[in-house]
């Protein structure tokens, strides 16, 4: 582990020795909440702090005794995977009132609690920050009514608040993500990829309602991921007439042969005039005005519920260890905030800018100033609702404008989930943007060959949910097929390229960019979209694709974990995919509880591993049943998973029996996962709108000659922004031999794995969240949730 230099902060400079610090949960339940108790609990206990559940929301606070219990680190074990809250929720009225918060500051008092860490939403949120502001007067009175002695007032003078935002309705302003949000896309689009197959064979149309009852967030969303023919949404209400609209359009979907219909209705949607449009009334009319068969599904309470998904265990684990951070950093002038993450980094925002820019979301939407509520709702928002109309709705040949582009699109590289709706996107994008788009099939082996072939906007219909590469791709490099390649853009007048792939993609472009000395035809613009399971493209944070990835082997631990429930002590040891690149395997690990992690990027040796046994065999003696150690696939030449498997397997006879598990092909298969899918449509459409602009620029006599190093680039998401990077600059980036970038963000992560498993490490914090104001949160390109 790196020495401490002048740069950076570690936390043993944080002491938590003799604060005590609560956490509660309050108001509706969010998957991925019981992820941020237990990151709580442990960072709390880790840097030698005192921590309590508190039971049942704020009424538990209010009635004390045992609904404050002292926390352990065993206490949080097995529940990282549960839905739900295990401290439970309620809504309180009692701790509205002036009596129920005195009542519960006599509770914190008697147990020295001053630190507390709220999960909830913007109500929850600002009652905690009442609670505070009042503090030192509800100490004075239970000091005038004998309840507590007149040095308490002094000891405990200050009440430090940080609040984690839990809602699946991703309401609340400032935070690109609020925990619950992701799991419950999940659930809805699990739903509908159900109900399209049956649509499917009968011919019927479907209105499913999805919850938002202020916020459209689920809806809109959902709608992207599954390519919906119609959307409502509270904060953009249809124009009149939208009924006729509406029909026209699924009446036009339909007579181009599809079979089905979805449309996507908000439980809050109403019209300009503030008429509520229930499922039932939108049902009605399609039957009225086109006679389709149609139903209706009431998704309801099913969004809440099932197990959180990879990516709200990761956000809730992440913002837990911020929140215990924030809390020891904190002073008696320090205002209550808000963790949460904003692309990949933390951020700390003042809780009542929050709450009052979320209010002001629902005046504007009151005051009918719908396109404010939209910018109001923020970039991700604002970028959603534009890529749904753009990719939904099809203008009428008239109205297109005409480029006389040719633009090719393949997919480079081992299959990803994901793929197909970047493919969709891009080629709707284009035909939008007045180009002719051609489809290549099996990527560069296609292309020499000339497996080419022009594409219309129906041809990609329901491409979104469906996993795996329908253009086909394989890893061959353009490089001995230059003259054929050059040959095939020649014949079909290519003017543009966009490859999405994985490694093998980016060094495809690297490839072609050094053609072009010998063969005019590369002279054209062109832009990887990264896409694979292994998250190693450099340039790029993340991936089309490792979402699902991570998915699918969280899932797989959880039900392996379960395997060994009720018999004896057990250790899995789990092999994953990803090359050289660990992501995978740390990032799957932080998702699924893991013990340790073994990964290319943190040589270990034999010390290493025997350090681990000996650490989960005391853990195994003292307190937990089952054990997970994943090991990348590439991490080390000797100490493979088999090795790994009979050293555990050994060492830790009479504690503990071994099993294995190599995940292999499962983590590329399966339907994609919201995310996925949404990387991937956004991502393209953007990568499409930038080849359409340097289209433009390098048109000239009647020609497109695109030479320079700025025309051949790769977009990635880099911390909070989108980036398109030339990619000849990316390979003082890149270690060649491994296939990885030399740089990953996600390393990061490897401490806190660490941590919540119970060892002794060092966490850099000099990154961590400052506090920052909500106006100041998103940098003028970033749309760094792009991908939700």
């Amino acid at each position: 582990m790196a020495q401490p230099d002048s740069k950076k902060i570690f936390f043993e400079n944080l002491s938590g020795a003799g604060k005590a610090i609560a956490v509660l949960t309050s108001g509706g339940d969010a998957q991925g909440m019981n992820a941020a108790v237990r990151a709580v609990v442990r960072m709390g206990l880790y840097v030698g702090a005192k921590v309590y559940f508190i039971h049942e929301g704020y009424q538990g606070m209010v009635d004390g005794g045992d609904n404050i219990k002292e926390a352990t680190w065993e206490s949080v074990s097995s529940m990282l995977q549960v839905g739900g809250t295990v401290i439970g929720s309620a809504r309180c009225k009692e701790f509205r009132s002036h009596e129920g918060r005195l009542k519960a500051a006599h509770n914190l008092v008697k147990r020295g609690i001053t630190n507390l860490c709220v999960i909830g939403g913007d109500g929850s949120l600002t009652g905690a920050n009442l609670f505070r502001e009042e503090w030192s007067g509800l100490l004075k009175e239970l000091v005038e009514q004998g309840l507590i002695e007149a040095n308490a007032v002094e000891k405990y003078s200050a009440l430090h608040i940080v609040g984690m935002v839990g809602s699946i309705d991703n309401d609340f302003c400032g935070t690109d993500m609020t925990i619950g949000t992701d799991s419950a896309l999940h659930r809805i689009i699990e739903v509908v990829d159900a109900i399209m197959t049956t649509a499917q064979s009968h011919q019927r149309t479907f209105v499913l309602e999805v919850m938002g009852r202020h916020c459209g967030y689920l809806a809109l969303v959902s709608a992207l991921a599954c390519g919906a023919d119609w959307v409502l949404i509270p904060e953009m209400p249809p124009e009149d007439g939208w009924e006729e609209k509406m029909c026209q359009k699924l009446s036009a979907t339909r007579s181009r042969g599809t079979r089905l219909n979805i449309i996507i209705v908000a439980e809050g949607s109403l019209d300009r005039h503030g008429k509520p449009i229930t499922s039932g009334f939108v049902k009605d009319l399609v039957v009225k005005h086109l006679g389709f068969d149609t139903r209706v599904t009431i998704l309801g309470h099913v969004q809440r519920g099932g197990t959180p998904s990879a990516f709200d265990r990761i956000l809730a684990s992440r913002m837990g260890v911020e929140a215990v951070l924030a809390l020891l950093e904190t002073t008696a002038d320090t205002p209550a905030c808000v963790v949460s993450l904003c692309g990949n980094q933390s951020v700390r925002l003042p809780l009542m800018e929050c709450v009052q820019m979320t209010q002001e979301v629902q005046k504007a939407m009151d005051q009918k100033r719908f396109e404010e509520a939209v910018k109001l709702r923020g970039r991700s928002f604002e970028n959603n609702l534009r890529t749904y109309k753009l990719l939904a709705h099809r203008k009428p040949e008239s109205e297109l404008p005409v480029s006389n582009f040719n633009v090719a699109v393949l997919n480079v590289g081992a299959p990803a989930a994901g793929m197909n709706a970047a493919v969709r996107s891009a080629v709707r994008v284009g035909i939008s943007e007045g180009h002719k788009m051609f489809a290549v099939n099996d990527g560069f082996e296609g292309f020499y060959k000339g497996q080419i072939k022009e594409v219309k906007w129906s041809d990609v219909g329901g491409w979104t949910g469906q996993g795996g590469s329908l253009l086909g791709t394989k890893r061959t490099l353009p490089a001995k097929h230059a003259d054929k390649i050059a040959e095939q853009m020649r014949k079909y007048n290519i003017n543009a390229l966009l490859v999405i792939g994985g490694f093998e993609a980016f060094l495809s472009l690297l490839e072609l960019l050094a053609a072009r000395g010998k063969y005019d035809e590369f002279c054209v613009p062109m832009v990887v979209v990264p896409a694979t399971v292994s998250n190693n493209v450099p340039g790029s944070d993340l991936s089309i694709g490792a979402d699902t990835a991570l998915n699918a082997i969280t899932a797989t631990c959880d039900r392996i974990k379960q395997s060994a429930s009720g018999t004896k002590r057990r250790v899995f040891i789990i092999e994953t995919m990803g090359g050289y690149c660990g992501y995978l395997a740390t990032v799957g690990g932080l998702a699924a509880g893991a013990d340790a992690a073994y990964i290319y990027e943190e040589p270990f040796d034999i010390r290493d591993l025997q350090a681990n046994v000996e650490h989960l065999t005391e853990k195994m003696k003292t307190s937990i049943q089952r054990g997970l150690v994943l090991r990348n696939e590439n991490s080390n030449d000797n100490y493979t998973t088999d090795f790994i498997y009979q050293l555990y397997s050994e060492e830790g006879k009479g504690v503990f029996d071994c099993r294995k598990n190599v995940l292999g092909h499962m983590q590329q298969g399966g339907a994609p996962s919201p995310f996925d899918r949404n990387f991937g449509t956004k991502m393209s459409a953007k990568a499409m709108q930038w080849l359409s602009k340097k289209l433009l620029e390098t048109y000239r006599r009647g020609r497109v000659f695109a030479n320079s190093e700025d025309s051949c680039c790769l977009l990635g998401m880099l911390g909070r922004t989108l980036v398109f990077q030339p990619v000849v600059t990316l390979k003082d980036h890149t270690d060649f031999v491994h296939r990885i970038p030399k740089e990953q963000w996600w390393l990061k992560l490897r401490p806190l794995m660490k941590i919540l498993a119970k060892y002794k490490t060092s966490y850099d914090v000099s990154d961590s969240g400052q506090i920052e104001h909500v106006i100041h949160t998103r940098p003028k390109e970033s749309d760094a949730s792009v991908a939700m």
